[in-house]
């Protein structure tokens, strides 16, 4: 019996007792499925969280300002001034492989308008070097350059959900937008691309898309600031390709405490120890979700073999009558091993459908991003086809040592 002969037996077998079949491959079904779905959401949740990690930068190390209540704050502002433009140039001149360091200020705006809508947007002070900092693209227009800086220019560069708020799909650029009392002229839109999520690890983000940029000297001077809060939001610290986040952060805390006088009234946040603890965090989630998956292949695989057994003993007549007329064992071995991989090979196929669309379905209903994987399709089949074989084993050795006289004989 070659092998096509042994497949085409064996699935003749299987349709014989469908309903056995079905229950048998139903551990390999949810097995493969659980599988595919837990690699598709870790491999989503990867991607988002890289994206996530991206918009902060890899070389960067953020420096920003903590919130406190107001008498604690009163206290602080005794000793520091909060983070500040002095702490820029303290940390260019005295940490090593800094490339470039540019602030950041929030503007606690109470209304943005336009002459055709209003907006909730946040609204920014940035250098002319934040948008290389952040991955920012622009899609119309230009960002803020050096000139806006040092004239503390009116102008402003919005996302694409400031921009359909404030002008629907109309022309932005050249346009102008009152934020509180200060009339600005859009010079630039970014670009929809981006994170969208407004946190990760803890770390907030923002979403481009509802921001507004202007120059950073513009919010500082033409803006009502509150003179308690650090005249910075943040400090944006990019570092060389050379440098490790890690060691850079470390001299720019012993740094920064020195400037404050032992003030904590800021925060380091190390976009690059965020993706470690993200990946560590995914590698724990793909290996409990792996033992789970793994169990339910177990579990099918005993299936089979049970079924298997079973299988012998009703067919030892049969295999009695082929050893009879010139059946070798390896002939009788064969044919049951076949058999088995045909059952997994069923159940493998079925489960990858079914881990595609679980996949899909959480994508849709829970709004999370799945990455279904060739590589996860092989491991997940792979495993299932391996698990059948060797529960065939035992099974398929049973049958081949039967007493050809015997099994005759047997009712």
């Amino acid at each position: 019996m070659n092998l096509g002969e042994a497949l085409r037996t064996a699935l003749d077998n299987l349709r014989v007792h469908k309903l056995r079949s079905s229950l048998t491959m139903l551990g390999m079904v949810f097995g493969v499925g659980a599988v595919i779905a837990m690699l598709a959401i870790g491999a989503g949740a990867e991607r988002q969280a890289l994206e996530m990690i991206e918009s902060l930068g890899l070389r960067n190390v953020l420096v920003r300002a903590k919130t406190f209540k107001e008498d604690e704050l009163r206290e602080i502002r005794e000793k520091s001034p909060g983070v500040a433009f002095r702490d820029i140039a303290a940390i260019e001149e005295g940490v090593p492989g800094v490339e470039l360091a540019a602030p950041r200020a929030r503007i606690e705006p109470y209304k943005v308008i336009s002459a055709e809508g209003k907006s909730d947007a946040d609204v920014f002070g940035v250098s002319h070097h934040h948008a290389q900092l952040s991955g920012l693209t622009v899609a119309e227009g230009r960002f803020l350059d050096p000139l806006d800086e040092r004239q503390h220019a009116q102008v402003a560069v919005i996302g694409g959900q400031v921009r359909r708020d404030l002008f629907g799909f109309g022309p932005a650029v050249g346009q102008d937008i009152k934020v509180d009392q200060v009339w600005l002229q859009v010079v630039g839109v970014l670009d929809e691309g981006g994170t969208t999520a407004a946190s990760f690890q803890g770390v907030a983000l923002g979403s481009p898309s509802r921001e507004i940029y202007v120059p950073v000297t513009t919010a500082l001077r033409k803006f009502e600031n509150d003179p308690l809060e650090s005249p910075l939001t943040e400090i944006v610290v990019r570092l060389g390709p050379e440098t490790r986040a890690g060691t850079a952060a470390g001299l720019i805390r012993g740094l920064l405490d020195r400037l404050h006088a032992g003030a904590e009234d800021f925060e380091l946040v190390v976009p690059e120890a965020l993706l470690a603890q993200s990946q560590r965090t995914q590698r724990l989630f793909n290996l409990v979700m792996g033992c789970i998956a793994g169990i339910s292949l177990l579990v099918g695989g005993i299936g089979i073999m049970n079924i298997m057994l079973a299988s012998v003993l009703e067919r030892t007549r049969e295999i009695g009558t082929r050893r009879a007329v010139g059946a070798r064992r390896k002939d009788v071995r064969f044919q049951f091993i076949v058999e088995s991989f045909a059952i997994s090979l069923l159940g493998g196929l079925a489960g990858v459908v079914m881990g595609v669309a679980i996949a899909r379905g959480v994508a849709a209903w829970a709004g999370w991003e799945t990455v279904v994987t060739l590589s996860s399709i092989l491991l997940a089949s792979g495993v299932a086809m391996a698990v059948g074989l060797a529960s065939g084993i035992y099974p398929a050795v049973r049958a081949a040592r039967l007493d050809p006289i015997e099994a005759l004989r047997h009712e």
